[in-house]
């Protein structure tokens, strides 16, 4: 069986110039994911894009594919920024509210550097830590699970562990293919018309009840439907 590569850096960069060096051979192995793709992302090219020597890269990283578990946490750290307050207000909202957050949180998300995610998520090989890039992480489940055991009450009967795996991994199936694979398809408007579904979709599965959105009648879902039939192809 061939050994699988260390995703481990050799050493941290403590130094400012130290730092800079790490810096630009992160964002090379970005532009070069994005625009080259997993397979020409060699060492030699990594550091030829970010202007340093290859002695000066291994100095930090065994091999690329260090380089992009360093870039893919970088871009985890930058989602988390963009959606840690707002994940965490959601745990005190009633069910139907937390969950149209959470969906439009993971929409939040995705729209981080697209182009990234998506060659972060289907470009490299599920090695090690790199296996975690397409979904949720485990806080999430952990999260959503959380939710669901302080609102019991609102929802129906459900095991709180298969419950929180269902609706977070069709939360994330939902968002991560509309924003990173149907962007063009989706206006602002139709975005939020998605999000109201999704929403549907996953209260509908909590609590056996249909929701209705105030001001959105049974004609204007049907005229979102087709408008977006009409315009996108669905």
């Amino acid at each position: 069986m061939a050994r699988k590569p260390s995703t481990k850096p050799r050493k941290q960069a403590s130094q400012r110039r130290s730092r800079a060096t790490v810096d630009a051979l992160v964002e090379a192995t970005a532009r070069i994911l994005v625009r080259e793709g997993f397979d020409k992302a060699s060492t030699n090219r990594i550091a030829e894009v970010a202007g340093v020597s290859v002695g000066s890269l291994y100095q930090y990283f065994p091999c690329k594919e260090a380089l992009v578990a360093a870039l893919a946490d970088r871009h985890t750290r930058e989602i988390l920024r963009v959606v840690r307050g707002e994940l965490a207000e959601a745990m005190d909202l009633p069910v139907e509210q937390a969950v149209r957050k959470l969906v439009a949180v993971a929409v939040k998300g995705h729209r981080v550097d697209p182009a990234l995610h998506r060659a972060l998520a289907e470009q490299i090989p599920r090695v090690g830590k790199l296996g975690d890039v397409a979904t949720f992480n485990r806080d999430n489940y952990a999260l959503f699970k959380a939710y669901l055991e302080k609102h019991r009450d609102e929802i129906r009967p459900v095991d709180p562990d298969l419950a929180s795996f269902v609706c977070v991994t069709s939360i994330e199936a939902l968002t991560h293919n509309a924003v990173l694979h149907h962007s063009k398809r989706f206006s602002d408007q139709a975005m939020l018309a998605l999000i109201d579904e999704g929403t549907r979709l996953v209260v509908g599965y909590l609590t056996g009840r249909e929701i209705r959105w105030p001001g959105c009648g049974e004609a204007e879902s049907a005229c979102a439907r087709g408008s977006l039939r009409d315009n996108h192809g669905f």
